[in-house]
């Protein structure tokens, strides 16, 4: 893995594609997180510029502080330090169907150019070369969300001109045919990647390269895309991330570490039956 250097500060792709995509929460905002790098996102930002973040999980907590990231929506850390734990129908009803949820942070295996999304399959869909998690809610936060945030790391296998199964609309096929359709949320505002930042382009709504980090050049980033890559007619240079972004951020991740490396830790002195004793209670 390459490593950027600035300013006496070292970093990597991925600590940049969580900082980039976390300073784009507004304070006070409800957000509905996905695991892994969107959960990473949200919870940075909650530790630095946005403390009254309020995050939800599919799995029922509203307004959880986790102290370390969760290894999936069922994680116990999630609901010991959540302000209420719901039913998971209440969560998709009451609060993304009646429109209360500011943003969707979600990650994805593959993106079009209109913002699509597949968590799916790769491949034929009835003899996948790789299946994937699946959609879980991710169709309807992308549906219903106020905004959408997508943060994947980039390249001509995840950026693709089709994607192999759609499993959560975007702009469908550009040109307005989501506000067409009547969905009620507004739709991807932003994908974030490890080598720069897009949103949709005003009347198209085809994802376009608004900003790129320091050391990454628009020719890398063309390249990273399997379409003809729509650029706007300025590209921001987003700041790389200070000394004190990459303190909480490292803290995060080593919490997280210790903290499931003990449960691992756990788990294997749980005495595990052997073999004659499984078939005998078989």
């Amino acid at each position: 893995m390459s490593v950027h250097l600035s300013s006496a500060n070292s970093y990597t792709p991925d600590e940049m594609m969580t900082i980039a995509a976390a300073r784009l929460i507004q304070p006070g905002c409800v957000c509905f997180v996905g695991i892994g790098v969107p959960s990473a996102a949200a919870n940075f930002a909650r530790l630095t510029h946005a403390p009254d973040l309020v995050l939800i999980y599919e799995s029922g907590a509203i307004g959880t502080h986790p102290n370390v990231l969760p290894l999936s929506i069922g994680d116990g850390e999630l609901a010991e330090t959540a302000d209420a734990v719901v039913p998971l129908p209440e969560i998709f009803s009451y609060w993304l169907q009646a429109g209360r949820i500011d943003v969707g942070f979600l990650g994805a295996a593959q993106i079009d150019r209109f913002g699509n999304l597949n968590t799916t399959v790769i491949g034929d869909y009835d003899k996948p070369k790789t299946r994937l998690p699946g959609a879980g809610g991710a169709p309807e936060i992308a549906l219903h969300a106020k905004k959408i945030f997508v943060v994947l790391k980039q390249s001509p296998r995840s950026f693709v001109a089709n994607l192999d199964f759609c499993t959560s609309a975007g702009f469908l096929n550009g040109n307005g045919e989501r506000a067409q359709r009547a969905m009620p949320g507004a739709g991807p505002q932003a994908v974030i990647t490890d080598l720069g930042v897009f949103k949709p382009g005003a009347g198209s709504q085809e994802l376009t390269l608004v900003a790129r980090y320091e050391n990454v050049s628009v020719d890398r980033i063309r390249a990273a895309t399997g379409w003809t890559l729509a650029v706007a007619d300025t590209i921001d240079v987003v700041a790389p991330p200070n000394a004190d972004e990459l303190r909480v951020l490292r803290d995060l991740h080593k919490r997280t570490e210790i903290a499931h490396a003990g449960d691992a830790r756990r788990f294997s002195k749980i005495p595990r039956p052997s073999v004659e004793q499984a078939r005998s209670t078989a």
